[in-house]
């Protein structure tokens, strides 16, 4: 591929990266998720009571590094879903809305590359909520509470630049969990020109996974579910660091997107694209 060929994809990549990350909605989406780790800081500083390190909540006033795992712990189940939700689901749903779509396959754009740099805008984004919530939270847990050695949930107390890494790596697998929404919502978002229906439909199968791995009786399947193990991260906070839960539920991850995206790129292939 020329370097002119290249160049035309990483153009359209910063395109779409530049709509997603300067629309108004998403700005203020970001926002929302910048103050969830900042009001879990104001709430347990002006409680005044002293947490214990044997949980996330209660070691927050030993090591304000806490707060940015408590912050992710509280957004991981509904709000990062809910803001990738609302970007995945509008990536090309709103494109039809708009009427922009067959003007975008007209250029040529071509639908494979269109779906490609749709899910990678997408991406960038499950980094980006994830990544606000967790430094923001690392800044305030800075300002309000003592930044010393990280009692781990196991006991053991490691530095403060140990903690960070294992907050990074909570990050990058709490990210690498959203991408199945994220490639759920591309899907959905291929199957109708609605773009507020394509966001309910994937926040609300998003939910129905998660209520499903709580019925007790369903326990044959929840291995399976894609939500079965986006909490598996607090593995990271002990020691020994157990692996095992991660490594299935990246793997279970893995197996959704490409599953989604395949759909995704199948009914987009064959859709016949009139506004």
């Amino acid at each position: 591929m020329s370097p002119v060929e290249l160049r035309a994809p990483a153009r359209f990549l910063r395109s779409e990266l530049g709509m997603v990350f300067g629309r108004r909605r998403n700005a203020v989406l970001l926002s929302v998720l910048g103050l969830v780790p900042v009001l879990i800081c104001v709430s347990v500083r002006a409680s005044g009571r002293s947490g214990r390190g044997s949980t996330i909540f209660g070691g927050i006033t030993e090591n304000g590094l806490f707060a940015a795992l408590a912050a992710l712990l509280v957004a991981g189940p509904l709000f990062l879903p809910l803001v990738v939700a609302v970007v995945a689901g509008d990536a090309v749903a709103g494109e039809a809305h708009s009427g922009t779509l067959r003007y975008l396959l007209s250029v040529p754009v071509g639908r494979t590359r269109l779906l490609a740099v749709k899910f990678a805008a997408a991406a960038a984004w499950c980094v980006a909520c994830v990544a606000v919530v967790a430094v923001l939270g690392v800044l305030a847990g800075l300002v309000l509470f003592p930044s010393g050695e990280l009692t781990l949930l196991s006991g053991r107390a490691v530095s403060y630049t140990d903690g960070l890494g294992r907050l990074a790596l909570v990050s990058a697998y709490v990210a690498a969990s959203l991408l199945m929404v994220a490639a759920l919502g591309l899907f959905v978002s291929t199957m109708t020109e609605v773009p507020i229906a394509a966001i309910a439909a994937t926040l609300t199968l998003t939910i129905a996974s998660q209520v499903a791995d709580a019925v007790p009786q369903l326990a044959v399947i929840q291995g399976w579910l894609p939500t079965h193990r986006w909490l598996r991260w607090v593995d990271l906070l002990r020691d020994p660091v157990a692996t095992d839960g991660m490594a299935a539920g990246l793997l279970v991850t893995l197996g959704y997107v490409a599953l989604f995206v395949s759909l995704a790129w199948a009914r987009f292939g064959g859709k016949d694209v009139t506004s």
